[in-house]
């Protein structure tokens, strides 16, 4: 292909014109693995809360590497030494660092492959890329797995402020239309420096980082952990674990090819070898809906049920509360719900279920973002900022939930 062929323009939504940088990033994102990210769902089900959520991981993906362009940019500008091979593994770790999401993203992580991050299965394609690459990704995994010597590099790929975060908050905010979220994330950008080999953001941007922090966490609660999109992702993974109970018993459930391998079999980490990842890079948010529209109408109840109220959006009640419900108050939902569904108690813990959900929006204790003053001295956000409230952002908040069917007042 004709070199000039490769730098192409997208027209991005949330930030204009953005092009291809380089040949090895177009055909990274040639890749079957990379273009399988057009159809895996950013925020997992939280379209059935913002209908306008519908946003992928390629959209993302795409615009986290014009932002890591203007972050090498910036930081050369001022004086960081960041070579032309070092910026194209920066490109290429930051391209990559979500490939390993399955369907509906961080809604059923750990359902597909048991106990295994995404960023765990990112990895896996990175190193199956590089050989078929010949090994021009060493470097980004090198980044990517942070034991490259240079600190701020792999900083600039996951920290507290990290680029990722930079363009999912911008990015979600967008296309929930929840402006709370709606962060500046070039002016951060502009305001980062390095100091003692460590990422900063110098002192004039510290207001952008307030904004950054408290944004995160009003996005989160108000976005990630939103009750409804939370009961709705609840009942993706129980209808994941129905699917597969009835698959292990000899109960035909139909569904794609490689939807049935993941249903059949139970893979763990050590078994992630080159034959399941391919399998796996062949599974998309398509395969779920398409099962699940097809398991409206099977004979089990239980699955039947659970995926009728996903497809028509008669979710499950949800109720948040500060402590953990008592077991006898569960103990009476469930029985409730057995006698009205004439069903088990094993098979009534499907519809009543209780759980927990937690958030911190400035962990402080396991990297700080620090601000660099002129005087070369550098202090943690939260000490320098005259905000008390950042202190608080650093606690976590715990919310427990209970689910249970909408005809129980």
């Amino acid at each position: 292909m004709n070199k000039r062929n490769k730098l192409k323009i997208i027209n991005d939504p949330v930030y204009g014109f953005i092009t291809i940088p380089s040949e090895l990033i177009f055909d990274l994102i040639e890749h079957p693995y990379f273009q399988r990210l057009r159809r895996i769902s950013q925020m997992g089900m939280s379209y059935l809360v913002y209908p306008g959520a519908h946003h992928t991981r390629f959209h993302h993906a795409l615009g986290c590497v014009h932002l890591m362009r203007k972050a090498v940019s910036i930081l050369r500008f001022k004086g960081t030494e960041i070579s032309s091979q070092e910026e194209e593994a920066l490109l290429v770790a930051i391209l990559l660092h979500d490939i390993g999401h399955g369907p509906f993203s961080h809604a059923m992580e750990h359902s597909i492959i048991e106990g295994v991050s995404h960023e765990t299965i990112s990895l896996k394609f990175m190193q199956s890329l590089n050989d078929i690459f010949g090994g021009r990704l060493d470097l980004a995994i090198q980044i990517f797995t942070k034991k490259h010597p240079k600190k701020y590099l792999q900083q600039l790929l996951a920290s507290q402020l990290d680029i990722d975060r930079l363009d999912y908050l911008k990015r979600d905010s967008f296309f929930t239309g929840v402006a709370e979220g709606n962060i500046n994330s070039e002016r951060i950008i502009t305001m980062m420096n390095v100091a003692d080999n460590e990422l900063v953001i110098e002192e004039k941007g510290i207001y952008s980082v307030e904004k950054f922090l408290v944004a995160r966490r009003l996005m989160y609660w108000q976005v990630y952990l939103h009750k409804t999109g939370l009961v709705a992702e609840q009942l993706l993974i129980k209808i994941f674990k129905r699917a597969k109970y009835l698959k292990n018993n000899s109960v035909a459930v139909e569904s794609s090819e490689n939807l049935d391998f993941f249903l059949k079999k139970n893979v763990s980490e050590s078994q992630l070898n080159s034959e399941i990842l391919t399998t796996f890079s062949k599974l998309d948010d398509y395969d779920v809906i398409s099962a699940i529209k097809k398991w409206t109408t099977h004979k089990d109840f239980v699955l039947s049920n659970l995926c009728s109220m996903l497809i028509d959006r008669n979710l499950l009640k949800i109720k948040l509360k500060s402590k953990a419900l008592s077991k006898n108050k569960i103990a009476e939902k469930l029985k409730k719900v057995r006698e009205i569904y004439q069903i088990s108690e094993e098979e009534a813990t499907y519809f009543v279920f209780t759980g927990k959900t937690s958030n911190t929006a400035y962990r402080a204790k396991e990297e700080q973002i620090n601000i660099l003053y002129k005087n070369g001295k550098t202090k943690d956000v939260a000490k320098a900022s005259d905000q008390f409230n950042l202190k608080a952002l650093s606690q976590p908040v715990v919310k427990y939930y209970i689910c249970y069917p909408k005809f129980y007042n």
